[in-house]
């Protein structure tokens, strides 16, 4: 890098998982959004991955957890340290030549929630911060052509929220979002396992179940899986051996929510798009996109075909990072506090 030049980058700031795209190269950070802090003096001692490992194993003397909840900013200052380290792990430290970052927020983000994302993006090293939603960006990623005149439809089901918008000619014709995603799976799994089994598990472990077993549809081949936790009546260690189909029945409440959310937004899309939509299919997006199925039920449930986009985790980086490549062409879907002093690039 030149003294003179500036890598500006594309941030998908998730609630599980952070993803930076630098302007020229890719994605070259994912992360876990993930931070241990030293009780009392607040020293950070661990971040991303290492921290993760840390998730329910972590000596009293430290408190790991995510600075991000549903989606949105819930620890200014341990969000603004996470940034930092990353922003300096991608681009290095920069007095003068700082980064510009285009930032993807959930559909429906307050202003509040907008601001809040600017100043930890700003008080970790960035130059100037730009928002886009992150369907509007998961949208650019998978490579749907956002300003044709027909109509399009993503649906980006991330860690803390599912985002659905529908967009054509490059603006946003409808949006909605819900604060139910990955997290809330996991949680479900987690509940589903103490009242059915009587075995209280971690999020950690049901995470690691719902990735390995998870299925919208129960099987027709069930694997059989072993559940370790603790026994809710004696508390001692205890081990099940079950079939995977728990695990889809777990499911189907956050997934009934999502779906309702869904038809609720085509409800109100103009038929003409709904036409459009109906022809071209619901593109499925973020990390809890890839559960076994979730394409075939989503479809079913709504008459409307779907498909898995290409790498659907990383689609919101790729699309932050995109509308860095031509800034002026993506403006109208950019959020900016200081509209008019940005666009020299």
């Amino acid at each position: 890098m030149g003294l003179f030049s500036s890598s500006d980058i594309g941030v998908d700031l998730g609630t599980a998982y952070s993803l930076i795209y630098v302007r020229g190269k890719g994605i070259v950070l994912r992360q876990p959004s993930v931070v241990a802090v030293e009780r009392g003096s607040g020293k950070m001692t661990a971040l991303g991955e290492k921290a993760k490992e840390m998730l329910g194993r972590a000596p009293e003397d430290q408190l790991v957890f995510r600075p991000l909840q549903d989606g949105v900013i819930a620890n200014l200052d341990a969000t603004e340290r996470m940034l930092s380290t990353f922003f300096q792990e991608v681009v290095g430290s920069r007095i003068f030549f700082k980064p510009r970052a285009v930032i993807a927020v959930p559909s429906r983000a307050t202003e509040v929630e907008k601001r809040a994302v600017i100043e930890a993006s700003e008080g970790a090293g960035a130059r100037y911060t730009y928002l886009v939603e992150e369907p509007m960006a998961a949208a650019i990623g998978a490579g749907i052509d956002i300003f044709s005149p027909k109509g399009a439809m993503v649906l980006d089901i991330g860690a803390g929220t599912s985002n659905m918008l529908v967009t054509s000619l490059g603006k946003l014709v409808k949006s909605s979002s819900i604060k139910v995603g990955g997290d809330k799976f996991d949680a479900a799994i987690v509940r589903y396992f103490k009242r059915q089994h009587g075995i209280v598990i971690g999020q950690t472990a049901a995470e690691d179940l719902k990735c390995r077993f998870g299925s919208a549809y129960p099987r027709k081949d069930e694997i059989l899986m072993d559940v370790k936790g603790r026994s809710l009546g004696g508390g001692l260690p205890l081990a099940l051996q079950l079939g995977s189909n728990e695990i889809t029945y777990a499911l189907s409440e956050p997934l009934r929510s999502i779906v309702e959310e869904l038809k609720d937004a085509l409800e109100q899309t103009p038929a003409e798009l709904c036409g459009d939509i109906t022809e071209s299919g619901i593109c499925l997006t973020g990390g809890s996109a890839q559960l076994y199925g979730l394409d075939k039920f989503i479809s079913e449930q709504t008459g409307v075909p779907c498909y898995v986009a290409e790498d659907p985790a990383s689609c919101v980086a790729i699309g932050a990072g995109r509308v860095l490549e031509d800034v002026k062409l993506y403006r109208n879907v950019l959020y900016d506090y200081r509209r008019g002093d940005y666009y020299e690039a």
